[in-house]
């Protein structure tokens, strides 16, 4: 029988992380590395999550995908090659990422590349820091592949500032950069694929400048996305717990949870969802199992798991993902 599942995280040294995921989760990261991305759930070759809880510990995605994958899933759809539809990450960008985009279902198997559909959750956020999503209304291609060749296309993003609990929606197609001084929790569907546009004239880890992917940039780009708006759902419910929806899309669904101490709320039945803690803690309880999750981790609830709980141990707020 399956149970709530806890994963070790798989951290990515890149040339924009840091070291605030040791500071703010107590992260285990390697000394002296830039770690700007933990990958949390990921099922994708080369990097399949490891358990680390119960009696499957040992085992990884890969191995429960392969021979679990009715009971985790239910109806939620695979990714290609029968892999876990999402993967699950925390960032760390102590410098702005790369304009970039990831593309539409439409273009991406001629771009032999694999769409991308993505949320962003501020975790944390320095003062004054920053998005960039979307171009500026009136941006047309022509100015935006003229920009590109002056190096000037980051007149071209649209720039949304944000703090702790802001929330946006990017799917294919969208232009976008992670600007400097943020954690973001990241739910996306299972891909690796990134088109670079600009990349702020910088250098990567091995002194060379980064690739650019120009024409699969312009191939995938929505030149029709102006001015997008960071998520504008509300809190409802008085209680011990509130909830508020941040995305309902027919990839995965997100809802936001702020819990009191000692609140309990029980998850949907018979759906894959995945727990991941944004402050405080909490404990997870189906059946026998009980899992305790504290802020940055993460839990895989299989889709087999008839009753699943969630009792809040302080003060605690949480994302709730279902995938679909």
């Amino acid at each position: 029988m399956l149970y709530p599942f806890v994963f070790r995280p798989i951290f990515k040294d890149r040339i924009w992380g840091g070291r605030e995921l040791e500071r703010l989760y107590a992260k285990p990261i390697p000394a002296g590395e830039r770690i700007g991305e933990a990958w949390e759930i990921s099922d994708r070759p080369g990097d399949a999550s490891v358990i680390v809880n119960g009696p499957l510990a040992g085992k990884n995605l890969r191995w429960l995908m392969e021979q679990h994958a009715a009971e985790i899933l239910g109806g939620a759809k695979p990714a290609a090659a029968g892999r876990f539809p999402l993967l699950c990450k925390i960032l760390d960008a102590r410098e702005k990422l790369s304009l970039q985009v990831h593309p539409p279902a439409s273009k991406a198997a001629e771009l032999k590349g694999e769409p991308k559909t993505e949320m962003w959750f501020i975790a944390d956020a320095a003062p004054e820091a920053s998005l960039y999503v979307g171009l500026k209304r009136g941006v047309t291609r022509a100015e935006f592949e003229k920009k590109i060749s002056n190096g000037s296309v980051a007149d071209c993003f649209h720039r949304i500032p944000v703090k702790a609990g802001d929330t946006m929606f990017l799917p294919s197609g969208r232009v976008h950069a992670i600007g400097d001084g943020l954690v973001i929790f990241e739910i996306q569907q299972n891909s690796d694929t990134t088109y670079r546009v600009f990349d702020w004239n910088r250098v990567g880890l091995d002194g060379q400048p980064r690739e650019l992917h120009i024409a699969q940039s312009l191939a995938s780009i929505d030149f029709n996305d102006f001015e997008p708006k960071l998520v504008e759902t509300k809190f409802i419910g008085g209680g011990a717990i509130q909830k508020r929806w941040l995305v309902n899309d027919p990839l995965f669904d997100v809802e936001a949870w702020k819990l009191i101490p000692g609140a309990s709320g029980l998850l949907k039945p018979k759906q894959l969802q995945i727990i991941a803690v944004t402050t405080g803690e909490v404990e997870i309880k189906s059946g026998a199992t009980a899992v305790k999750l504290s802020a940055g981790q993460f839990s895989l609830i299989p889709a087999s798991l008839e009753r699943t709980e969630i009792l809040a141990k302080s003060n605690a707020a949480l994302l709730r993902v279902e995938a679909n």
